[in-house]
């Protein structure tokens, strides 16, 4: 009898690994859901934010924000990781959709909350409405940064050179904003950057002057 109970717990023992094993190898079917820290920074993030064709219409209530648009997290650890709120209505690319665009654009002002998203690496806010203000300055104390893409987002004034402290940074695009830079030397923390885009920023005390720039680094590995 005894030996019938040992091999019935080695079966079971056995039947648990092989379960775990097909979850981890599925990414699909583990997922840890997202911490409530980080859900209500997501929520301070949407207050300051008009959103006209409810694209943030699930951002609500205490439920998983990993299932929430736009936003990816991990899936082991339930950090957010990414932060996709490009405008799905791009008129540069596709001119029929020049109506769209404005319509479906987030308007108001980027809450400083993000700084508690801690593992935050991509930050996509292009093609949306923030009205003339300068850029963040706090965005550069969000030193995880490796993607920030703020193309056609309404953006002025002078770029922060506190930009240059995302020494992870490898993609950064702030073209078709009316920005203007006064130095380059911020440019010397990005040292892994591979993509840059400052198309129509213009150099402080040429008034007539754009920078179209647009450079792509070589892959050197």
């Amino acid at each position: 009898m005894t030996g019938v109970l040992v091999s019935t717990l080695f079966l079971f023992q056995l039947l648990v690994i092989a379960a775990i094993s097909m979850s981890l190898c599925n990414g699909n079917s583990y997922h840890v859901g997202c911490l409530e820290s980080e859900r209500e920074v997501l929520l301070r993030f949407k207050q300051d934010l008009q959103d006209p064709s409810n694209r943030l219409a699930s951002w609500i209530g205490d439920g998983d924000c990993c299932l929430w648009a736009g936003v990816i997290c991990d899936n082991v650890t339930g950090h957010i990781l990414e932060l996709n709120l490009r405008n799905p209505f791009n008129y540069y690319v596709q001119p029929d959709q020049f109506e769209a665009n404005p319509r479906s654009m987030l308007v108001g002002k980027v809450n400083p909350s993000l700084l508690d998203l801690e593992h935050l690496s991509y930050l996509d806010l292009s093609f949306n409405d923030f009205q003339g203000v300068q850029i963040p300055r706090f965005i550069g104390s969000m030193g995880n940064q490796k993607y920030l893409n703020l193309l056609g987002s309404q953006f002025g004034g002078v770029i922060p050179h506190q930009l240059g402290n995302l020494s992870s940074l490898r993609y950064l695009d702030l073209s078709r904003n009316f920005l203007y830079v006064v130095n380059f030397g911020w440019l010397s923390g990005l040292s892994f950057l591979e993509h840059l885009d400052f198309s129509t920023t213009r150099k402080m005390g040429f008034t007539d002057t754009k920078l179209v720039s647009v450079i792509t680094f070589p892959d050197t590995c």
